[in-house]
């Protein structure tokens, strides 16, 4: 077979195993043990076991377990609930009031999950009633929050930004400082927007959204910020002024979430064993997907497709913005059916080779990709986080994707303005140190 129909036949043999239903890892496996059968390699066992391995032992993946570790313990405790209280009495004379509580508590969430759905989750479950209650309008806030929780794939430390790191060779310092100004731009462009519509849809907003607040009140609400905040700056700030790597402030970062937890008597040993168990759910499934991810980037390469792709891609003498426009397509196809982490995971082997052969910082690319992933996620009407957001509300989904529309349009800008101006990804990282 020629490549071009090896490439069909995989992908048609991925297609048909995620339709059928079976796990994103499997299917993987699956189509890495049809590659190497093609190529006429029956050694599938040892290579199989050979690649798992030096997809499970790099040591910057050690991050990723205690990060959403972190993450679960906030989820789990009565920290993440401090978040609404202490946002809402500094946020109530803005335009819009109480709806830029979802955007800042995704965004300081996010900061300290790094899931894109466990932050519209956990957020969600805290504001919408809330906001119900005080006569908000329920499709700005399914919105606002909808939006605002990608912002964990964004915000260090996410997550996805370690899985790319790993597979592009891509420092995860540097990673994760470079995420730092495209994600206050998502922030400032949601707040932004929000302060348009509440300033042209006033009848939709509560008349009066309680008494006036005074500023010993807002001391006290402060308050309830200052653990979760200071976690963020203690672990954010050690990766940014190159005090810890990643991994180190990962560890640090579960130990100051105990800490806090155990000071606000929110952790008991109930709380402890559910988020030990959600972190090691969730580690192992993602242990799994890079597994089989790297195993079927093996059997490709045995294949020869992401060279004979890379010279595809070279000869059609695309310039770097319409490769990017081809790849934001695919991406964006991809995310209405899988996470975050599988699209990033399917397609680097393939995609890296033409990406370099384009002359693309692969640091820049990795915030893009990111960027990208987000906006997949709210995709009309079929992205991944709609569906948690409609488990949430218990509103027709097409319903939730019309309330998540401008958002979308809003991640697209933020792709189109990092693709103008690269300085907003890359100013951090080439004027700050990190290990």
């Amino acid at each position: 077979m020629d490549t071009i129909t090896l490439s069909i036949t995989l992908a048609a043999a991925m297609l048909l195993m995620l339709a059928c239903g079976i796990w994103v890892a499997l299917s993987l496996i699956g189509v890495g043990v049809l590659g190497l059968l093609l190529s006429g390699n029956d050694q599938i066992g040892l290579l199989y076991a050979t690649s798992s391995w030096g997809a499970t032992t790099s040591w910057s993946l050690t991050a990723l377990p205690l990060f959403i570790w972190m993450g679960e313990i906030l989820f789990r405790t009565r920290l993440s609930e401090d978040l609404f209280k202490g946002l809402s009495p500094l946020l109530n004379g803005l335009p819009g009031k109480l709806l830029h509580v979802n955007v800042l508590s995704c965004g300081i969430f996010a900061a300290v999950s790094g899931s894109s759905a466990a932050t519209a989750a956990t957020i969600g479950r805290m504001t919408l009633p809330e906001l119900k209650e005080r006569g908000y309008s329920e499709r700005m806030a399914i919105g606002t929050l909808a939006g605002s929780g990608t912002l964990g794939l964004l915000i260090p430390p996410s997550i996805i930004l370690i899985v790319y790191g790993v597979a592009a060779e891509v420092s995860i310092g540097r990673l994760f400082i470079a995420g730092a100004l495209p994600g206050l731009l998502l922030v400032s462009m949601f707040m932004g927007y929000t302060m348009i519509w509440a300033k042209l849809n006033r009848n939709e907003l509560p008349a009066h959204d309680g008494t006036k607040i005074s500023w010993p009140e807002k001391v006290i609400a402060l308050r309830k910020l200052l653990p979760i905040v200071a976690l963020i700056v203690f672990v954010l700030g050690s990766i940014y002024g190159g005090v810890t790597t990643p991994s180190e402030a990962a560890a640090l970062g579960v130990v100051g979430a105990l800490f806090l937890a155990l000071l606000s008597k929110a952790l008991n040993r109930k709380s402890f064993v559910d988020s030990l168990l959600g972190a090691v759910k969730s580690s192992c499934m993602i242990g799994l997907i890079l597994a089989g991810a790297h195993f079927l980037t093996l059997a490709m390469g045995f294949l020869g497709i992401p060279k004979s792709l890379a010279l595809w891609i070279s000869a059609m003498t695309l310039s770097p913005t319409e490769l990017l426009i081809y790849l934001t397509v695919l991406f964006v196809i991809l995310g209405c059916f899988l996470d975050g982490i599988s699209v990033v995971v399917l397609t680097t082997a393939v995609v890296l080779p033409m990406v370099q052969q384009a002359g693309i910082d692969l640091l820049w690319f990795g915030i893009y990709i990111v960027l990208v992933v987000e906006m997949s996620q709210i995709t009309p009407p079929v992205g991944f986080n709609l569906f948690v957001i409609q488990a949430l509300t218990g509103k027709n989904i097409l319903y939730v994707a019309r309330a998540s529309l401008p958002f979308f349009l809003l991640i697209l800008l933020a792709v189109v303005l990092i693709t103008w101006f690269p300085e907003i990804v890359t100013f951090l990282p080439n004027n700050m140190s990190g290990k």
